[in-house]
């Protein structure tokens, strides 16, 4: 059955909330930019054709607040189902910018990387390794600031004890971990069927906050991303995370992005709370959240360690900031702990930010990605957008 969604499933709880994102319109033939206003979009094609350029814009909160072409009710890219509708399909929110992820930036799921690292990637023996290590860890780590003499210490003591591991050299290390998610235009947006590698018999999604960067640094606004996580892959060797993080469809990014503004800003980002929700149509249901005032490294030290004078992104990036969500449920039997069935629906939800809706299948069966960069500029000079 496809999913079938409203512009009120989606759309966060205030009204007045600055959002921006694409659509594939059937009207104009290709990706739009586009404002949602009151439930209804505007096309920012004339503003700037694509999403990367928009961000760019110093004077974009006064743009917005002209008038802009009407391209219908949020609802008429919605309403067949499985993010699609009669005038469209919703698109994840960005286009040419990078896509990025810091790793192990919350403490409980630091503890995870480190059971996954000491399982070889076997889920049967997590929960043993889970009950050996969360005292010691979690009482180590707990308010530890990273890069600071605090955390040298720590350190130091875990290094006697023979317990060391490079997720926690990331973790409360000087250097955080920022790997790339996905290319540009891979990710998919609300409402699409997300994938999990079928070789993976041990995954999980990680709801996160994902910030739009620009290229000067500038950090635009926010939203919601899933970062499949394939725990297997990653925990038989870490050298094996483009395998465990890049696949088709595998990061979903969504539904828009919320620009700051005066009524939201990246004070607002670092309280928010983030749900989570799995429903399986084997009747199993998982929910759990993640709270962004628990994160051990400041937003703005991530966005610095990503883009400085070593390393810049013309087009700008997304950056997933991480989760403390790691599933420990059991689902498919005592000590086995959690795993995506296919058809699960995964809700990722944030009072100010909306409702991020996808359901998993298997990476080979989704509809392969073909359009990349190459694609979306011949789209926009046939359309006569680049002129």
């Amino acid at each position: 059955m496809p999913l079938q969604l409203s512009a009120t499933d989606i759309l966060p709880e205030d009204r007045d909330a600055l959002l921006v994102g694409r659509v594939w319109s059937d009207a104009l033939g290709g990706p739009c930019p586009v404002l949602c206003r009151d439930g209804e979009l505007h096309d920012l094609t004339a503003v700037s054709p694509t999403m990367s350029g928009l961000l760019e814009r110093e004077d974009l909160a006064m743009v917005l607040a002209g008038d802009h072409p009407h391209l219908g009710p949020l609802d008429a890219f919605l309403d067949l189902g499985d993010g699609t509708g009669r005038s469209g399909r919703l698109l994840a929110p960005c286009d040419l910018q990078a896509i990025k992820a810091a790793g192990v930036t919350f403490a409980g799921s630091m503890i995870e990387r480190v059971i996954e690292e000491r399982a070889k990637g076997d889920p049967a023996r997590a929960e043993a390794i889970r009950a050996d290590l969360a005292d010691m860890l979690g009482g180590s780590l707990r308010g530890v600031r990273p890069g600071s003499e605090a955390a040298a210490a720590v350190k130091a003591r875990l290094q006697a004890a023979g317990m060391w591991s490079q997720y926690l050299e990331v973790g409360i290390g000087p250097d955080a971990e920022v790997f790339t998610k996905a290319p540009p235009m891979a990710a998919v947006g609300c409402g699409a069927d997300i994938g999990v590698h079928r070789a993976s018999a041990w995954n999980n999604p990680e709801p996160e906050v994902v910030l739009a960067v620009n290229s000067t640094g500038r950090i635009c606004g926010a939203t919601l991303g899933n970062d499949v996580n394939l725990r297997d892959v990653e925990g038989r060797s870490a050298l094996l995370l483009g395998k465990a993080k890049d696949n088709n469809a595998s990061a979903a990014i969504g539904p828009f992005i919320r620009l700051f503004d005066s009524g939201f800003d990246l004070a607002a980002v670092e309280r928010l709370h983030v749900r989570l929700e799995v429903q399986g149509e084997d009747g199993f249901l998982l929910s759990d959240h993640s709270d962004m005032g628990q994160i051990s490294r400041p937003p703005t030290q991530i966005v610095a360690q990503t883009l400085n004078r070593s390393h810049q992104y013309p087009d700008g990036f997304m950056l997933y900031l991480g989760t403390m969500f790691a599933p420990t449920k059991d689902r498919d039997g005592p000590g086995q702990g959690f795993t995506h069935h296919w058809g699960d629906r995964v809700t990722i939800a944030s009072d100010a930010l909306g409702q991020l809706i996808n359901t998993v299948q298997p990476c080979d069966e989704i509809a392969p990605w073909t359009f990349g960069t190459r694609a979306l500029m011949a789209n926009l000079a046939a359309r006569g957008a680049l002129a």
